[in-house]
C-alpha cells in the first residue's frame, strides 16, 4: 500500500527518485499518467490494468467516459524502477505540472501521487480547514464499521 508523503528530487533528464518503501511495489511493471487533480498518478501494473477494464466497458457514445479515456490513457506511459530507484517521467507530464527540481510523491493506497510542491502546499492548506473537512466528508460514512 502507497501511504505517506515525500520530498524527491526530479533531475534534469526527468528523472524522479521514488521513496523506498514504494519501490518494491513496483517491481511487477507500473504506469504514470496525468492525474484528476494538478498531479500525476503512478499505478501499479496490476491496478492500472484494474481501470483500463472499467474505462472498457465504459459506454463509448457517453461524452464524459471518452474524455475520461483521453485524461487517463493518452496520458500513460510505462514506467521502470531505475538501479538507483528512479523513474523517468515523461516530457509531457513534466509540461503539464510545471515541475522541475524537487517534487512531493504522496501516497494513496493503491496508487501515489507526484505534485508540484506548491499545488501540494494548497490542497495541503485546504485540508487543514477541520470545520470544511466535516462537511467536505460527512456524506463519506466513513465511520460506518467494516464487515
Amino acid at each position: 500500500m502507497f501511504i505517506g508523503q515525500f520530498q524527491h528530487n526530479l533531475d534534469d533528464k526527468g528523472r524522479l527518485m521514488i521513496p523506498s518503501r514504494f519501490r518494491d511495489l513496483l517491481a511487477g511493471g507500473a504506469y504514470i499518467t496525468q492525474g484528476f487533480d494538478k498531479c500525476l498518478m503512478v499505478m501499479t501494473e496490476t491496478y492500472f490494468t484494474q481501470v483500463y477494464e472499467r474505462i472498457e466497458a465504459m459506454n463509448l457514445a457517453d461524452a464524459n467516459a471518452r474524455s475520461l479515456r483521453r485524461l487517463l490513457l493518452s496520458n500513460a506511459y510505462p514506467v521502470e524502477v531505475d538501479k538507483i530507484g528512479r523513474i523517468l517521467v515523461p516530457l509531457n507530464l513534466r509540461t503539464f505540472l510545471q515541475i522541475e527540481g524537487e517534487a512531493v510523491v504522496a501516497g494513496q493506497g493503491a496508487y501515489f501521487e507526484v505534485w508540484k510542491p506548491a499545488d501540494w502546499n494548497v490542497q495541503m492548506a485546504q485540508l487543514q480547514d477541520t470545520e470544511a473537512n466535516s462537511q467536505r466528508f460527512a456524506a463519506l460514512d466513513l465511520s460506518k464499521s467494516i464487515s
